[in-house]
């Protein structure tokens, strides 16, 4: 596949396609956005800053696809993502989360984003460090340190050696006299030590190298260890909430480390989770946290893309107010700033939210676009109506994309050795009572399908771990058999959600 920056909008549309049915309005529009930021990147100084991303409202039921098309094109761009639903925030003052919050949280998944990438750099360092590390713990003392005996004479050709008494009238020297080692013998003697350190070194080595081999052939992996490693710090505590200094918060596990007995501790585990824990510690320990944290801020910046869910729940229809209402357009004109183009403090720096794109979605099944207050429809000029799915869609969904339900589920059957095959009635069928359940009640789109498909197979996932070496055909008699009920019911929720 071509790097993001070579891909045309239709390349974008036809990669959304692999894993999402139809909706092509939306591909469409979220695919322009995206080559947007692109020729945006090319542009010179003067004018890059003047260009500012085209927010989208994607308006559609539950289940046709508005949230997938925004995770796949982050994933595709390999952007920074969060989804956020509206109805989570509250109006400055009141008790729960400031708006800002969802900036935090996108520099959040930035970094560990940035610091994704840069593990593969450091990896290979990081093994090596844990694989010596594993075998000081295992063989205490066999680790390489200088051990060379030192000679101090006491005149020049040889060492005066002697003993000293202790006794209650004081410290005295002893009458016997003094044994002298003259020059030529200390080479006889350092040769003579050498070759016996040379022989312990050899055997040490050798001895490294045997368990280096038992580790690499799995033949360690439970033996019990005690392995020291960094404590979990405390997640950070956001202060003052709802005003300006909400996110800059305190890391509370640095502040009491010291109290509590500092960053490490130890623990007893098998050579198996040492080596996970170690790996870990080395690849924070070589990764540059600075670096890191600047390339992320840059990165949400310029490409991320926050998706703020269930926008109509916030929407005022005209014509009535209070209660309610008046919470409901406070969180609007507190999301306004931060999708119009406002600097948002955090623990790692300040952050200019102007070219971060948002993706705003709701059902606006009980109110309208036109009921968010003016100012903030104005920021969100692009506007995609989502299609409901029928039965023709039903059938795409459960073949054509590469994560579609028929290939999970053929999947999952096969780590029990039992192969599952569909045939294209059957496929057909469960596509009909899908699109039928959604008429007679609660459209819930392809999520229905989920329902569906775990009621067909629900006694065969019962009976799997039985039926090893079986192939079972799934035709539409058996999906007929299976969901009789459903269909013939006339109160269809009670048997599907």
């Amino acid at each position: 596949m071509k790097g993001i920056e070579e891909m045309t909008p239709a390349q974008i549309v036809a990669e959304l396609d692999k894993y999402i049915i139809g909706q092509e309005k939306a591909k469409k529009s979220v695919a322009i956005a995206l080559r947007n930021r692109i020729r945006r990147s090319r542009l010179d100084d003067d004018i890059r800053d003047e260009v500012m991303p085209r927010n989208i409202i994607m308006i559609g039921p539950t289940g046709v696809g508005k949230t997938e098309i925004a995770r796949r094109l982050a994933k595709l761009a390999r952007a920074p993502f969060i989804k956020v639903e509206a109805t989570k925030f509250t109006e400055v003052g009141y008790v729960g989360r400031d708006v800002e919050s969802m900036v935090r949280d996108l520099l959040s998944s930035a970094i560990s984003m940035v610091k994704q990438d840069m593990k593969s750099g450091v990896e290979d360092e990081a093994k090596k460090a844990t694989e010596e590390q594993l075998l000081d713990l295992l063989l205490p003392g066999t680790g390489k340190r200088p051990s060379k005996p030192s000679v101090h004479p006491n005149k020049p050709g040889g060492v005066q050696l002697g003993t000293i008494s202790i006794s209650p009238q004081g410290i005295k020297a002893s009458s016997t006299p003094p044994m002298e080692i003259q020059s030529q013998e200390i080479p006889q003697v350092e040769e003579k030590n050498q070759e016996e350190e040379d022989k312990r070194k050899e055997s040490k080595e050798h001895l490294r190298e045997v368990f280096r081999k038992k580790l690499h052939d799995g033949e360690l992996e439970d033996r019990v260890i005690e392995v020291q490693v960094s404590k979990q710090s405390n997640p950070m505590v956001e202060i003052m909430a709802g005003g300006q200094m909400d996110g800059m918060g305190m890391d509370m596990g640095g502040m009491l480390s010291g109290i509590f007995g500092g960053g490490k501790k130890n623990r007893k585990v098998t050579v198996k989770q040492a080596r996970e824990l170690l790996l870990q510690e080395n690849i924070e320990r070589l990764i540059d946290s600075d670096n890191a944290i600047e390339e992320a801020r840059e990165l949400t910046q310029n490409m991320g893309i926050i998706f703020i869910d269930e926008i109509d729940k916030i929407a005022v229809r005209r014509g009535t107010g209070g209660g309610q209402d008046v919470s409901r357009e406070g969180v609007q004109r507190d999301i306004l700033p931060i999708v119009e183009g406002s600097t948002v403090n955090t623990r790692h720096g300040i952050i200019d939210t102007s070219h971060i794109l948002f993706i705003a979605a709701g059902a606006f099944s009980m109110s309208k676009p036109s009921d968010l207050i003016p100012e903030l429809q104005g920021r969100f000029p692009l506007r995609v109506e989502l299609e409901d799915l029928d039965a023709e869609a039903f059938k795409s969904i459960l073949t054509a994309p590469r994560n579609a339900l028929t290939k999970q589920y053929q999947a999952l059957m096969a780590t029990e050795g039992v192969e599952l095959e569909f045939d294209e009635e059957s496929i057909i069928r469960l596509a009909e009572i899908a699109a039928e359940v959604n008429r007679s009640s609660e459209n819930i789109g392809a999520r229905r399908l989920y329902t569906i498909m775990e009621l067909l197979l629900e006694e065969l996932s019962f009976d799997a771990c039985d039926r090893k070496g079986e192939k079972v055909q799934i035709d539409k008699a058996y999906v007929n058999q299976r969901l009789a009920n459903v269909v013939e019911d006339k109160d269809l929720s009670r048997y599907i959600l």
